[in-house]
């Protein structure tokens, strides 16, 4: 039996997983990110902390499988995406903390971008928009406010790189500078239908060519571990921001699938196989994949930045829940939100509204509401969120979404998912390993490795645990639908154009 280890780099953790050549978890360890929160509105990780929580669940997770170097055919990465880092090639020290894709300190240069007109240019290469989620205006902060990084990186001094190549550079004693297509492609850097890093949005961003990681396909050998022992000589050979790792995990290769992970925040993503259309209004265009030489693989995207984190905020922020799994219960115990909304938009909103001025509103309180009717209101929050990617795409995608595939740590709420089946009108389909985002890692090394010989050798790896079928009326569901819409107009541009 083959075995593959996934490095899954996430927001708020950092876990390895060991798989077996069937999809099956031989083991697990995960350690927990702290956050960095300087002001409202800003949120980093230390890269250090990235690197030492990622690394010692390397050494736990290969200890209770009690499997060593030999035993493992390849290594796998997925990551959290657009997370940007700057560190010196020469020490592999950091120049600064990581800003986290959540960040929106760069809101006011993507709306001097904007107003300069760049923005058509920016979508049309990167199917992105011009908005602080993504890398590129991040690095552009760092090389403007790190004191002398602008010019060390015209030196080749400094290395950029999304979580992803900061991994590969640890795991290889800085040997490799390197990305895969998926994470390149969420950078505002990179033409995703050229397949190459562009140097006209790189000027208008005042960022050195010389400091971007060489960009590789999504399932290759890219080198061999040099470090931690556990995993030394093992061939690093899939790479894959979560999302995209996501999609492969749910075999949804063909066009027209579609799967939804709920984490921190929700991504929906819809297969389109080799062709790369012009994206729906709101909606992203994004590379799903790439296996060695062989042709890009596209998809459409829609993010929501608040998911399981408007879970989190409910037990940290309000203090409503002990634990987060006490959010099912509490919000069972009543038969309704009792027209309270929950509109989630604590760090702005994504597709398809992509407001960053937008503000976390609740509205609909009244004398009789309770925190379960707030819990209730948060999950339906959560779910009509997905319902506007979806809703979005379907306004310009060719194929409709016949069923929705999820995933993630909130996928395990019954109650969710019946709340997003009624709202959405379509079976969700839960999958009996919801590991999908470090299983889609794991594939990735093993079809590069030779452990698998194909994607229809995958299907073995993937069985469903659950449909949860529509249960509400169309009028209900309409009704609820046009509750939402109104609270979404009342969160958004809350902080103002100045803001």
């Amino acid at each position: 039996m083959a075995f593959l280890v996934a490095l899954d780099q996430g927001t708020t953790s950092s876990r390895t997983l060991v798989f077996d050549d069937e999809g099956g978890v031989v083991a697990t360890a995960q350690e927990e990110l702290p956050q960095h929160f300087p002001s409202p509105g800003l949120v980093e990780h230390d890269p250090g902390e990235i690197w030492a929580t990622q690394e010692r669940t390397i050494f736990s997770a290969l200890e209770k499988a009690r499997l060593g170097p030999r035993d493992i055919a390849g290594v796998g990465i997925t990551n959290q995406r657009e997370t940007t880092l700057l560190w010196e090639r020469a020490t592999s020290r950091p120049v600064c903390r990581a800003i986290v894709w959540q960040d929106r300190r760069t809101a006011p240069l993507c709306r001097a971008l904007e107003k300069k007109g760049h923005g058509d240019l920016f979508r049309e290469r990167t199917g992105l928009l011009l908005d602080p989620y993504f890398s590129g205006t991040k690095l552009a902060w760092m090389l403007e406010h790190v004191p002398g990084a602008r010019e060390r990186a015209r030196k080749g001094e400094l290395a950029f790189g999304t979580v992803d190549s900061w991994l590969v550079s640890k795991l290889t004693g800085g040997a490799l500078h390197t990305t895969d297509v998926t994470n390149a492609s969420r950078t505002l850097l990179f033409d995703i239908r050229k397949g190459t890093w562009d140097d006209e949005l790189l000027a208008i961003l005042d960022i050195p060519r010389e400091i971007v990681p060489e960009v590789r396909s999504s399932c290759e050998i890219y080198g061999e571990v040099t470090n931690p022992a556990p995993l030394r000589g093992v061939p690093i050979a899939g790479i894959a921001g979560d999302q995209q790792a996501a999609l492969m995990g749910q075999l949804c290769t063909s066009k027209g699938q579609a799967k939804c992970t709920y984490g921190t925040g929700c991504f929906l993503l819809l297969a389109l196989g080799n062709e790369s259309p012009a994206a729906p209004k709101g909606i992203l265009t994004t590379i799903a994949w790439q296996r060695g030489t062989s042709p890009l693989q596209y998809a459409l995207e829609g993010s929501v930045f608040m998911g399981g984190a408007t879970i989190q905020w409910l037990r940290d922020g309000l203090g409503i829940l002990e634990k987060a799994s006490d959010v099912e219960p509490l919000a069972r115990s009543v038969d309704s939100s009792a027209g309270v909304v929950l509109v989630p938009a604590l760090t702005g909103l994504g597709a398809p509204y992509w407001d960053p001025n937008a503000r976390g509103t609740l509205i609909g309180l009244t004398r009789g509401t309770t925190r379960a009717h707030i819990a209730r209101a948060a999950l339906e929050g959560i779910a009509h969120q997905v319902v506007d990617l979806a809703e979005a795409m379907e306004a310009g995608a060719p194929i409709p979404l016949a069923e929705l595939r999820v995933d993630g740590g909130a996928a395990r709420n019954d109650l969710l998912l019946q709340i997003q089946a009624d709202l959405l009108g379509r079976p969700v389909v839960r999958p009996k390993n919801l590991e999908t985002t470090a299983l889609g890692a794991a594939l990735l090394a093993g079809l590069a490795t030779g452990v698998y010989g194909s994607i229809e050798d995958l299907r073995a790896t993937t069985a469903i645990e659950k449909t949860f079928e529509p249960q509400a009326s169309e009028g209900a569901r309409g009704a609820a639908r046009e509750l939402w819409k109104r609270a979404v107009e009342r969160s958004r541009d809350w902080t103002g154009e100045g803001a």
